[in-house]
């Protein structure tokens, strides 16, 4: 059975706090698993949360901030202790190579696991799969930062009442799926097309370009909310955004569930963030994140 959910295994900006983690998120899909900006502390959430070293597929960071990749150190030997059987690819800027060698030589370990470094230097796919696009769109903020988007390949829903208009059924169901015509009638005659599921996800940023192509559409947007809209000038200065302005995104994108997470530790209302992204007139499924949280992605629409 598939599964596509997002865990949530962090939650804290720039300073953890007694109830948040540092950043960490790992999003579920079908057989695959995507872990997002591995802060701090990310190994031990993973055990809290059930998440195995071998659900990784891919490791994806956004920038080289400390909250978003002191854990990738540990989440790397992990994955080689545990003698993960297949590939695990790491995409990261480009501008912050030095960095991430660093912290995948952190410490002597024995490595046991191919780890495929792909670094992103520009906007567009990263990679494609059956399963998925995985793009990048470069963000705003005092070191080069980029947000992911996942996008699944459309497909086709078949329409039971024009399979019955046409007399098609049984074997002959398949047959059309399979061979596009039988006996003079289309594929297209008895179906429609199922737009393919998006996920995006977006950290550290300023309102840019990048924050609006990678939220367009999306049924499921994981946002940085790090400041409430009060304190709108903090943000901007230091390249974040508010509540209200991911609110804003996620309304203008036609956005179908809005994760706010990253929140400053001067904040102590969870209840807050999510005042401020009604008032901004998002209302769509909302979630204020917290530490151990499982999200599924929307169905299918």
């Amino acid at each position: 059975m598939s599964v596509r959910e997002l865990v949530v295994l962090g939650t804290a900006s720039q300073v953890p706090t007694r109830h948040r983690n540092h950043n960490g998120y790992l999003l579920r899909w079908d057989g695959g698993g995507i872990m997002f900006d591995p802060g701090e502390g990310t190994q031990r959430q993973m055990l809290r949360a059930g998440v195995a070293a071998h659900d990784l597929d891919r490791i994806c960071v956004t920038h080289f901030h400390g909250d978003h990749s002191l854990g990738l150190a540990g989440v790397i030997q992990r994955i080689n202790l545990d003698q993960v059987p297949h590939p695990v690819t790491v995409h990261y800027p480009a501008s912050g190579q030095r960095f991430f060698e660093r912290l995948r030589y952190a410490t002597a370990y024995r490595e046991t696991v191919q780890l495929v470094e792909a670094p992103v230097s520009a906007d567009g796919p990263l990679a494609v799969t059956d399963a998925y696009t995985l793009e990048a769109h470069r963000l705003s903020h005092p070191v080069e930062s980029y947000g992911y988007r996942l996008v699944e390949p459309d497909g086709r829903r078949i329409l039971p009442e024009k399979l019955a208009a046409h007399g098609i059924e049984g074997p002959d169901v398949g047959r059309i799926q399979r061979d596009g015509v039988l006996n003079g009638v289309t594929l297209d005659q008895v179906s429609e097309i199922r737009r393919g599921q998006r996920f995006a996800f977006v950290m550290d940023t300023r309102l840019c370009e990048g924050v609006h192509a990678l939220a367009e559409g999306a049924d499921m947007l994981v946002i940085e909310s790090t400041f409430l809209d009060e304190d709108v000038r903090l943000a901007t200065d230091h390249g974040h955004l508010t509540a209200g302005q991911a609110a804003a995104v996620a309304r203008d994108a036609g956005v179908r569930h809005l994760v706010l997470t990253h929140f400053s530790q001067r904040y102590h209302d969870p209840a807050a963030f999510e005042r401020q992204a009604r008032a901004a007139g998002f209302d769509g499924e909302l979630s204020i994140a917290q530490d151990l949280m499982r999200v599924p992605v929307p169905k299918r629409t």
